[in-house]
């Protein structure tokens, strides 16, 4: 009957052991609906970030548009070129920036 017991107890031990990992397995699965709620924010994060690019990319657009209806002229763009030292592609840039004012833009440059 001693080997019964022994036998019994051991058993026992390893039920509990087998409900203490089942709990243990238990508390580790129970966090997937965080990790899914987490996977919306991510997602709503994500639209968010496309949509402000997007919005971003459209202004810069719109400003290209309106910097180069500003008329200038290549006289001005030398003079800008040749005193600030600069490429004549920024000299016109920041000449259309100033609305083609030869001395706003020059003095940008100071």
């Amino acid at each position: 009957m001693d080997a019964e017991q022994h036998d019994m107890a051991e058993e026992t031990t390893k039920d509990r052991q087998g409900a203490e990992q089942a709990k243990a397995l238990d508390s580790v699965t129970d966090n997937v609906p965080e990790k899914e709620l987490d996977q919306n924010k991510v997602k709503q994060a994500m639209a968010a970030l496309a949509a402000a690019q997007k919005a971003d990319k459209e202004a810069q657009i719109k400003r290209e548009k309106e910097l180069a209806a500003v008329k200038v002229t290549q006289a001005d763009i030398d003079v800008i070129a040749t005193e600030a030292e600069v490429d004549k592609k920024l000299a016109e840039r920041r000449l259309r920036e100033h609305n083609g004012s030869l001395l706003e833009a020059l003095r940008s440059f100071l």
